[in-house]
């Protein structure tokens, strides 16, 4: 090759099935977008555009923002079934977040971020 040549790094289109396992890998990774993006060669903002777009096939706003119900029990009703001040989020299915007295704050900020990138 002489010096007028260019090599170009032609890159093929995936298909949406391609583009959901990616999103899929990445939810289930526990990394940063950065971190898998690097390890997966895929651009930020491509990861950005195919979660955007799974998101709205599935009828979730586009930023992921939205409103949740929520119930305040008081002192006397966690009193009344023996539980310590602590935390607890009821989620659909019957799913439960419980988070007790000294819990640890790393941890629930990894589970935050994992229940973010849903």
């Amino acid at each position: 090759m002489d010096e007028q040549t260019q090599l170009v790094d032609i890159r093929r289109r995936r298909s949406r099935t391609e583009a959901e396992q990616l999103v899929a890998a990445y939810e289930g990774s526990g990394q940063s977008r950065v971190e898998f993006c690097r390890q997966q060669g895929l651009s930020l903002s491509t990861l950005v555009r195919y979660r955007k777009r799974q998101r709205e096939a599935q009828g979730a706003p586009a930023n992921g923002n939205h409103w949740l119900a929520v119930e305040v029990a008081g002192a006397s009703a966690a009193a009344g079934i023996g539980v310590s001040s602590g935390l607890t989020v009821s989620l659909a299915r019957g799913r439960r977040i419980e988070v007790g007295r000294g819990f640890d704050a790393h941890t629930l900020a990894q589970l935050l971020g994992a229940l973010e990138r849903l």
